[in-house]
């Protein structure tokens, strides 16, 4: 296996070549060897729809620019899509602020965003950067809770509630046969 290095405040580390996740999220993945359960996908899709979110209103705000701001969206709608599911290694067991799931995301985001503006995963200094633009006006103690509470909104949409209609008209109908 290829490997680049990465480098945040606490150094260089190596990082697959392949993979769009960064130094902390392979720092994670060395610390927190702990289980096998791995973060929902429900989770990681439900934090692409806050990171684009806040990338559009960032955007608006006047704190971030249109190209930055497209480029993090078109990353989170292929996160949405499915695209990237094999950039999201690290287990539910971290710290409980969720910072790591959260800098994954940024991480994957803000390099997949790179490559897409013609750069490449070797780049020393990258186009964008996971907290100055993609974690922009975000904290985890946050967007953690936020992506639980809008994954477990969708799950409501998608499986609750429908199995809820479709129970009470089960019901319904067995009341009718029965009269």
């Amino acid at each position: 296996m290829e490997y680049r290095k990465e480098k945040d405040s606490l150094g260089y580390v190596e990082v697959p070549a392949d993979k769009y996740w960064g130094a902390q999220t392979q720092r994670s993945l060395m610390n927190f060897r702990i289980g096998g359960q791995r973060m929902p996908v429900e989770i990681i899709r439900a934090f692409a729809i806050l990171k684009k979110a806040a990338a559009l209103t960032n955007h608006e705000l006047g704190v971030l620019d249109e190209e930055k701001a497209t480029l993090i969206a078109r990353v989170c709608d292929e996160i949405l899509e499915g695209k990237l599911d094999d950039q999201f290694p690290l287990v539910v067991w971290q710290t409980g602020s969720g910072t790591q799931s959260n800098m994954n995301v940024n991480e994957v985001i803000a390099n997949r965003a790179h490559v897409l503006h013609g750069g490449k995963l070797t780049d020393e200094k990258k186009f964008l950067h996971p907290n100055d633009d993609v974690n922009k006006s975000q904290s985890s103690n946050d967007t953690f809770p936020t992506a639980m509470h809008i994954a477990a909104v969708q799950k409501l949409h998608e499986v609750t509630l429908p199995g809820m209609i479709q129970l009470r008209d089960t019901l319904k109908a067995k009341a009718l046969a029965f009269k």
